[in-house]
């Protein structure tokens, strides 16, 4: 598969850091560095815009070594960008430590994942089948 991308960032266009890497890495696109204060969030560019094919998505997932070295996660994890968007990706970064963190241009801030979906035809029925579990959920095995 092919993907239409204009780079109008000063960074390489994403790529997979090993073969068989799931996500590419987003990269901040910043005329100047972001200071990040503890709970604070912001909208980081990076420069990138895209023509998904139909039928796909690019999911924008948090990086791990953000999140565990300095509680740098993306807010609204895995955030979605639709085949039809045309603007700007950009990444809304939330620093949940108690320091500051610094964002620099260049960074690499998220990951994408491009991953295939369906659009399924919801049927309204006035009841549905019966499983062992039911409608047991949030923590119903017993298990942490």
């Amino acid at each position: 598969m092919e993907i239409k991308i204009i780079n109008k960032s000063h960074h390489p266009l994403p790529q997979y850091a090993t073969p068989l890497s799931a996500g590419m890495d987003l990269r901040a696109n910043l005329t100047e560095p972001v200071t990040l204060q503890p709970m604070q969030r912001t909208l980081v560019p990076t420069g990138l815009f895209m023509a998904l094919p139909a039928g796909y998505e690019a999911q924008v997932r948090p990086r791990s070594g953000l999140a565990v070295k300095h509680g740098i996660t993306v807010l609204n994890a895995p955030g979605t960008i639709d085949a039809d968007y045309r603007g700007e990706v950009c990444v809304i970064l939330v620093n949940l430590s108690a320091e500051p963190f610094v964002i620099n241009d260049g960074e690499r801030i998220a990951q994408m994942v491009i991953a295939r979906h369906e659009q399924p035809q919801l049927v309204e029925v006035d009841v549905l089948d019966e499983t062992e579990r039911g409608s047991g959920g949030f923590g119903h095995s017993g298990r942490l």
